[in-house]
């Protein structure tokens, strides 16, 4: 396994795991796929109590995604990012705080936080040291049917203000990708669109061009 730290790439499509849409014996498969189309950034999302197949699964997509040079963040868990050495963690309203985070796992980790419609707590991310926030639910989720909605215009007024990486996630296809690329999203946050589709590599690839022709 190459040991070298994954580079920071928070720019493109920032992928995250689902374990309906890409199960155990999926996982590793769907998301070396995912990468090979132009994932910039990976997500281990799982929010089951089975806590020895996280782990084993985290590790497992770790050493994937060390392998091919592309930051792993864990949601919510920071507990188990700090246990596997993950880059990163993700964390929302109910997870432990950004301080907690960074504590735990250093100042070279990627911390992004759940910022939903709320310009606000973004600015309180920035000014405590997160290295990307999220916005959305921008379109109807399948993933999250119940997400609070944000608008476009929120996020050029995040653009206009902040100054560090925004993800925008919701419902996101490459078909209404191209307008938040263009209102300032630098990540789109993608679960259905990439992991549900027969052709995960090909997916992803629609997704990477929306940047690549930014």
């Amino acid at each position: 396994m190459n040991s070298t730290p994954a580079p920071l790439a928070l720019h493109g499509l920032y992928v995250l795991t689902d374990t309906a849409l890409a199960p155990s014996d999926h996982l590793l498969t769907a998301v070396a796929a995912a990468i090979d189309g132009g994932a910039a950034m990976v997500q281990y999302r799982d929010k089951s109590d089975d806590d020895a197949r996280r782990e084993s699964e985290a590790r497992a997509l770790l050493a994937l995604c060390r392998e091919r040079r592309v930051p792993l963040i864990i949601n919510d868990d920071v507990a188990l990012a700090a246990r596997i050495g993950a880059d990163g963690v993700h964390v929302g309203r109910e997870d432990p705080d950004l301080h907690q985070a960074r504590t735990a796992l250093g100042r070279n980790a990627i911390i992004g936080v759940s910022c939903y419609d709320d310009l606000e707590r973004a600015r309180r991310a920035q000014a405590d040291g997160a290295d990307y926030v999220a916005f959305g639910s921008f379109f109807a989720s399948p993933t999250k049917p119940a997400a609070v909605p944000a608008s476009l215009d929120l996020l050029r007024t995040a653009r206009s203000e902040l100054t560090l990486p925004i993800a925008a996630i919701g419902g996101i296809t490459p078909d209404n990708g191209a307008q938040l690329v263009a209102a300032g999203a630098d990540l789109l946050a993608v679960i259905t669109g990439v992991f549900a589709q027969a052709d995960v590599r090909a997916a992803a690839r629609r997704y990477a061009l929306l940047f690549e022709k930014r």
